[in-house]
């Protein structure tokens, strides 16, 4: 274990401190025996203090004040133009022309760049004081540089993190804006009968093949712009469903807290009474609060809408979905359906959700067909609908493909 990991360790563990980061200024601040300590972040022009351990001194600097790059010495130091390790700046003619020496007033300095893993800087680790302290050593400055260090490994992180987040939004962004985003529509068969009885509505995006749409949807979420990227494709799915057989139904995909919030609003009410429309939940999709969802969609059902819980069988989120909301539809993820008739415990637990389906009046629908062996299993457990390839590829409204 590596020194840096050793800290990182005892950072951590000690229940005391805000952050690591907020650790290790404290720990180097104490270490030097200075009166200032904080890391700080290059946002545009200014240098934006982020984290601050300044013990008597709040009034003079806190997390969120800001000053302008032109006028600390981090772009200095960074250049190379001022040391890292100042013991007095009285002696650094450079320092001493700077107004902020003599405003704050800063007597010895120490500072070093906290950089990304590609070397640029992004902001400094700092420990001041207003007198000097001619006792600071190069041993001094390469402890320092220990505590920044740890800092930098979450700093990092953060940056990473908030520029990953800020890309996704972009994208998002310019989906929504150019309504780059098309749908398609997969037929539900009655597979006793061949009757097409439903329509699954499915987004898909122009410009990036390597991103599904579940990274899209997801991506949107973490930019705070889901709800806005599936209202814009439940739209999209309405627009065209006019398309579409008139006896059918049409399933759009939502998440519970776009439900929760109120905002597909009359779009959906208004949709339902032209024909049957039914909301899908996926089994990946947390609920944090089951009363307001409930609440949310009596008076959507009220209206004539249809609940179905999608990717049933995938894991232990839809069998809660299923108790508690009590759909009218309960749909077999495809994790299940693949290879079900060569499969006892999946022709088992298929089984298991028919009865239980029969109980509480939901109907079946088993996703992700794809073989006749597959459908004919179904058909012997008892179930009836269901959508895959070997039904029909999703496609355009105006003639979703058949298989």
């Amino acid at each position: 274990m590596t020194r840096i990991d050793s800290l990182l360790t005892a950072a951590r563990a000690d229940g005391e401190v805000e952050s690591t980061v907020q650790w290790a200024i404290e720990a180097a601040r104490t270490h030097l025996g200075m009166e200032v300590a904080y890391v700080s972040e290059f946002a545009g022009g200014d240098s934006v203090y982020r984290y601050v351990d300044a013990p008597g001194l709040e009034h003079m600097i806190k997390p969120g004040d800001s000053r302008p790059l032109d006028e600390v010495y981090c772009p200095h130091i960074v250049a190379g133009q001022l040391p890292e390790l100042i013991p007095d700046t009285s002696r650094e003619e450079l320092a001493m022309s700077m107004p902020i020496t003599h405003e704050v007033p800063i007597g010895a300095h120490v500072s070093v760049p906290l950089r990304l893993a590609d070397g640029e800087a992004c902001g400094m680790f700092c420990c001041l004081s207003s007198n000097a302290d001619h006792s600071l050593n190069e041993r001094d400055l390469q402890a320092f540089k220990l505590f920044a260090e740890i800092a930098a490994h979450q700093v990092r992180r953060e940056v990473n993190a908030e520029r990953s987040t800020r890309e996704k939004r972009q994208r998002v962004e310019q989906v929504l804006a150019e309504e780059a985003l098309n749908i398609v529509y997969q037929p539900i068969r009655d597979f006793v009968n061949g009757r097409t009885v439903g329509f699954e509505a499915l987004s898909r995006f122009s410009g990036d093949e390597a991103r599904t749409p579940d990274t899209w949807f997801a991506d949107a979420f973490d930019a705070g712009l889901g709800h806005q990227l599936e209202l814009a494709a439940v739209r999209a799915a309405l627009d065209c469903a006019d398309s579409l057989p008139p006896d059918t139904y049409l399933s759009v995909n939502v998440s519970p807290t776009t439900i929760i919030n109120g905002a597909l609003g009359t779009m959906i009410t208004d949709a339902a009474r032209d024909r049957r429309l039914v909301l899908e939940i996926t089994e990946h999709a947390a609920v944090e609060d089951y009363v307001a969802l409930d609440t949310a969609l009596r008076s959507l059902r009220e209206d004539g809408v249809l609940l179905a819980i999608d990717d049933a069988g995938a894991g232990f989120s839809s069998l809660q979905h299923i108790v508690r909301l009590r759909p009218d539809i309960i749909k077999l993820d495809m994790s299940l359906i693949r290879a079900i008739d060569r499969d006892a415990p999946r022709r088992a637990l298929a089984s298991a959700l028919v009865y239980f389906a029969a109980d509480t009046g939901s109907t079946i629908v088993a996703e992700g067909i794809e073989t006749d062996a597959e459908r004919s299993t179904l058909q012997g457990l008892g179930i009836s609908f269901g959508q895959g390839y070997l039904f029909g590829r999703p496609g355009p409204a105006s003639g979703p493909m058949s298989g």
